[in-house]
């Protein structure tokens, strides 16, 4: 059985390998399974397997990666972009049976959404203990809120049935500032409900600039299993 740090760099290589092609147009994505993919990238570049690219990054963490390995970064404000992605590779902290998917455990969720939704393909990369049968059985939604709006916005969440925490820093005294400076409520239904549905719900909360849940753009997926091996999905 494999380690899952093995797994994750595993995935992110065969990402790199398999779906990047010389030209691309290409959003990186944040967490310690896609960085795997950007570190493939970057040594796809250097040895000059790969020619020609452009990526936008979806933190912080991401352009850090990026541009001290030499992978020339871009926004999608730039001229160069103006027709957008031609690929998305990113992780995920849970996916159901039908692609929907949890995002923003590393609190990057709002340029996640952003990049994700301007890209002709997604491609998630998961190990298999990101897979669950329904959405919050593992993992909470992240909700990106404004500081002034944390209290009605929870209270609004809890008429919702839900249940919201502020999440807080561990090396810091008090909560996580996102890289966009706002705040982040987790927050869990333990009863089923329609991902669709909710992901609009939660948008039009007053003080809500972006929620963790992807329905929208239906994603291709790399599954990790145990053994090493990885298993292809493709979108429906």
């Amino acid at each position: 059985m494999k380690e899952l740090t093995d797994l994750k760099k595993i995935l992110g290589t065969h990402a790199a390998d398999h779906y990047v092609r010389d030209g691309m147009t290409l959003g990186l994505g944040t967490g310690s399974t896609a960085i795997w993919a950007v570190r493939r990238i970057a040594e796809r570049l250097s040895q000059g397997s790969l020619r020609n690219i452009r990526t936008v990054v979806t933190s912080l963490q991401s352009e850090l990666e990026a541009r001290s390995r030499g992978i020339p970064v871009f926004t999608l404000n730039d001229s160069a972009l103006e027709d957008g992605l031609d690929l998305v590779i990113d992780g995920a902290d849970e996916v159901d049976p039908a692609g929907n998917m949890i995002k923003g455990g590393g609190g990057a969720l709002l340029m996640e959404k952003v990049v994700a939704y301007n890209a002709r393909s997604l491609l998630i990369i998961v190990d298999h203990t990101k897979m669950s049968d329904r959405l919050c059985q593992r993992f909470a939604i992240p909700v990106e809120v404004i500081a002034d709006a944390v209290a009605p916005v929870r209270k609004r969440l809890l008429r919702m049935g839900g249940e919201a925490t502020l999440r807080m820093a561990t090396r810091k005294a008090g909560p996580v500032i996102t890289d966009l400076g706002n705040l982040l409520l987790d927050v869990t239904f333990p009863a089923s409900f329609d991902p669709r549905e909710m992901e609009r719900e939660l948008k039009l909360i007053p003080g809500v600039l972006e929620n963790g849940l992807f329905t929208r753009q239906p994603p291709d997926l790399l599954v990790g299993r145990e053994d090493g091996t990885v298993e292809a999905r493709a979108r429906s």
